[in-house]
């Protein structure tokens, strides 16, 4: 957000599974995620909206124009944990700072969010380990 120059508005989902709390969900990564200046960060109830947006695993970023058409989603890591400078980052850096795309997708390094072995265990419980 802060190489996009103002460029990106942008809104962070964190799934609330059924039977868990406001408390579960205001994890560090929660309040991580809200100190990233023109971030929106949004508890998503047993992921409506995730699944509307098509995200199938954690960290995946899909970016619209301002017609609301999809132009591009992946991921903006280059492998699991990793921070820095990364095909999906560029794409969208491009995209905002000279309205150009390279590339319209990237592979997503994260945890699934709907299969079943993501959903067991008890609320907060990690289940996808790095």
């Amino acid at each position: 957000m802060a190489r996009s120059g103002g460029g990106l508005v942008a809104r962070v989902l964190f799934i609330r599974l059924r039977g868990t709390t406001d408390e579960w969900v205001h994890s560090d990564t929660w309040r991580a995620a809200q100190q990233i200046p023109g971030v929106s960060v949004v508890i998503d109830d047993e992921g409506g909206e995730a699944r509307a947006f098509g995200a199938t695993a954690s960290g995946q970023v899909a970016v619209y124009d301002a017609g609301g058409g999809l132009v591009f989603r992946g991921g903006i890591t280059a492998s699991r944990g990793h921070e820095g400078n990364n095909d999906g980052l560029d794409a969208i850096l491009s995209l905002v700072r000279h309205d150009r795309l390279h590339i319209s997708s990237t592979h997503v390094y994260g945890c699934p969010l709907f299969s079943k072995d993501a959903m067991l265990g008890a609320p907060g419980e990690a289940r996808c380990q790095k």
